[in-house]
């Protein structure tokens, strides 16, 4: 086998949540560029036929389709399993991307609403996903989950508290599954990014007038770009990785190393 055929995704069928744009769209690209069919889905239909498009240019191929979805809907997710089922066939790469974070300040001043929504979202979705797809996994004996946890997993907040505690859930999440189902060849890992020049994290890198701020606490002096974990995506569902499960893989230029 040469270094190549390690991250050769050719033949695999992933699905992806909240994969229109930002982090979870570059995760789409980097599969569809392994080889992989990838299925886009977030809420918006044409959000996602634009980045399945968009997608499909890039590959030169037809590598990728769109399925919309709320992920806080149960019927929603079974039926972006169907629709894959229909489409595309059996599902061996499941990557749980959505993600919400509709309160900004102290804990102490959290809705109830925002509490429960960001928890339902952020974990309870990514849990009923899983198990949607593990039963065909488990016949097959092989599958690949990746769940979209953050730094914020592993740090406290002032200002993003219960998104900081849905994303270390999601890091318990994902030990849990890697144990429960370690023994079918399945492997289960969280992917931890830092803080990435997207829209749904605008707020916290560019200042009220839309300015990028200085990047001071971060080891690389710098924000990373969506597409730097292209690469990531594919060593994580790859052969490259099939020794590696319940762990969580932080890409955030070196911000937790140094705190």
């Amino acid at each position: 086998m040469d270094a190549v055929s390690l991250f050769d995704l050719t033949g695999k069928i992933a699905v992806l949540t909240g994969a229109s744009k930002g982090i979870g769209k570059a995760l789409a690209e980097g599969l569809a560029l392994a080889g992989a069919k990838v299925v886009i889905s977030s809420r918006k239909e044409d959000v996602c036929q634009a980045t399945a498009a968009g997608i499909n240019e890039l590959c030169g191929e037809d590598r990728a389709i769109a399925v919309a979805c709320n992920v806080g809907y149960k019927e929603q997710l079974q039926n972006l399993v169907d629709e894959t089922h229909k489409q595309l066939g059996s599902i061996d790469i499941l990557i749980g991307n959505a993600g919400v974070n509709p309160f900004f300040g102290p804990s102490s001043e959290i809705p109830d609403e925002a509490f429960d929504k960001t928890m339902n979202s952020n974990v309870k979705s990514n849990h009923w996903l899983c198990h949607m797809v593990l039963p065909e996994m488990v016949e097959k004996r092989d599958g690949t989950i990746i769940i979209t946890s953050s730094n914020g997993g592993f740090l406290p907040s002032t200002h993003l508290g219960a998104y900081a505690i849905s994303k270390a859930a999601d890091l318990a999440l994902v030990r849990n599954l890697a144990a429960e189902y370690g023994p079918h060849n399945i492997r289960v890992n969280a992917l931890c990014p830092g803080l990435f020049k997207t829209d749904f994290s605008a707020a916290l890198w560019q200042d009220a007038a839309g300015n990028e701020i200085p990047a001071d606490g971060i080891v690389l002096r710098r924000f990373g770009e969506p597409e730097e974990l292209r690469g990531v995506a594919v060593f994580l569902a790859s052969r490259a990785a099939s020794y590696m499960t319940g762990q969580a893989l932080i890409i955030d230029g070196g911000h937790v190393m140094v705190r």
